[in-house]
Order: C-alpha cells, then structure tokens, then sequence
C-alpha cells in the first residue's frame, strides 16, 4: 500500500523531486520511473545529435556554421578545453570588422535545449537591441562557454552573447542559458569576467523575459565598459511569475 507524504502539498510549488511518498520500505513505482525518465531525457539531452541546420534555418538573420577543436561528442565531453576553442579551418571563414556584439548559439550541454529553444531566443534579442551592429549569427558544434570569446576576437566584436545548452538537471532537461562578456580575452578572461542568465525555458525564465535581462545587461556593459562581477544585474521589470517586483529607489 503506498502512504502519502505528509508534505505533498508542497509539490504544488515546485517540480524538485520532494514529497514522493512511501511504498513498503521503498519509493512508489511510479516515482521509480517517474525518475528514471526523467534521468534518460537528461542523458539524450547531453547526447542527442545538433541539428546546426535546423536551427540555422529558423533565423531570420545570416549565420555561420562553425566547429570546435572537439571533433566528436566523445572527445568533447573527455577534454573540456577542446570545446573552448575554435577549429582552425572555422576561424579562417570569420571576417573581422567592427561590430558591437556578436551573437553565438552552441550546442554546450543540451542540444535538446538548443533545438527548442534558441532561435526564438535568438530573434527576440536582436528585436530587443535593434541599435547594435551583427555579424553573422556563429552556430557552433561541441562549443563551451569561452569559444565564444574566441569568436567574438575573430569577428572584432566588442562583447559576445553565448546562447548555449546548460548541464541538464532531473527536471530541466531544455534549459539555455546565457553567458555575456565585453571584449573578451581568449584564454585570459574568467567566469568572473561574465555575467550569466539560466534556466531560460518555458517553465523556467521565459524567452522573453531572458531577452528583456539580455537586452539591459549588454546597454550597461557598453556604458560602463565592463561585465562580469562589476556589472550588477537590476534591471526593471524581470521578475519571475509570481515574484513581486522591487520598489523603486526613493532615495
């Protein structure tokens, strides 16, 4: 016989594995496979094929396709620093000019994430910063958050936006994120040097909002001619559902 948990009231505020309930001495069955689903969706989303084409073909905007020094998904998941690092034969198809930012969408930890999600994101950041000059939007394979440092080096670009699959949890195998730097250093700007927003998915942080944070954080990186810890995240107006919104400063 299974015995509800006493605290199941609190799984009506959030999708964490809380309040399961017992069976015996053991878990409901249902809550077994309930957790291995969602355990095999979290591996197909580190494994599953990019489909870079498709996504290519979903923007409205011009694209390169591009790949890391990680030929195959094996060799990126084994040497990190491959996917940091653009192939050479990529680099030689960037064409450096003088752009404000440049735009990169990598596959990272969740092409599932990616495929869903990112060229809607995509258009929605360049409606919300339409003053800002682009190269061609770079689509990249086994791409980790710093090749888009590489990048944006290559194409002249002040500051990059890395749109990239992230580590995909028991509940959020589809979740972005964003990763932002202004004039990047290859092998020489940190995690410190970047400001970063997650979690962006249907039921995580919309694709609008995501935008929205985005679209305010690259106005005062290019204000204050910085990101990362010295650029501190407050932009009106972003709150999640449910969240009440700061007040003002009145003073």
């Amino acid at each position: 016989m299974t015995a509800r948990d006493t605290w199941d009231a609190l799984r009506t505020f959030t999708p964490a594995r809380v309040a399961l309930g017992r069976s015996g001495d053991g878990l409901p069955t249902s809550r077994v496979l309930e957790f291995q689903l969602a355990h095999a969706r979290a591996r197909d989303a580190v494994h599953a094929p990019f489909d870079a084409e498709r996504v290519a073909d979903e923007l409205d905007s011009e694209t390169v396709m591009l790949e890391s020094q990680a030929a195959d998904r094996t060799a990126y998941l084994a040497n990190p620093q491959r996917g940091r690092v653009l192939a050479g034969s990529s680099r030689a198809r960037l064409q450096r000019g003088a752009y404000d930012a440049a735009l990169v969408i990598a596959d990272g930890l969740s092409a599932t994430a990616v495929q869903a999600h990112a060229a809607p994101l995509a258009r929605l950041i360049f409606a919300a910063l339409p003053e800002l000059t682009w190269p061609p939007t770079a689509i990249v394979r086994n791409g980790r958050v710093a090749i888009g440092d590489d990048i944006a080096t290559a194409f002249g670009a002040e500051m990059v936006a890395i749109v990239i699959g992230e580590r995909p949890g028991l509940s959020s195998a589809d979740s972005l994120g964003i990763y932002l730097t202004f004039r990047p250093l290859p092998g020489t700007t940190t995690d410190a040097d970047r400001n970063c927003i997650s979690n962006i998915r249907p039921h995580g942080l919309p694709l609008a909002d995501a935008a929205h944070r985005l679209a305010w954080l690259m106005t005062q990186a290019r204000r204050l001619r910085l990101t990362g810890v010295g650029l501190k995240e407050d932009a009106p107006g972003v709150a999640l559902p449910g969240m009440a919104q700061p007040r003002p400063d009145s003073g």
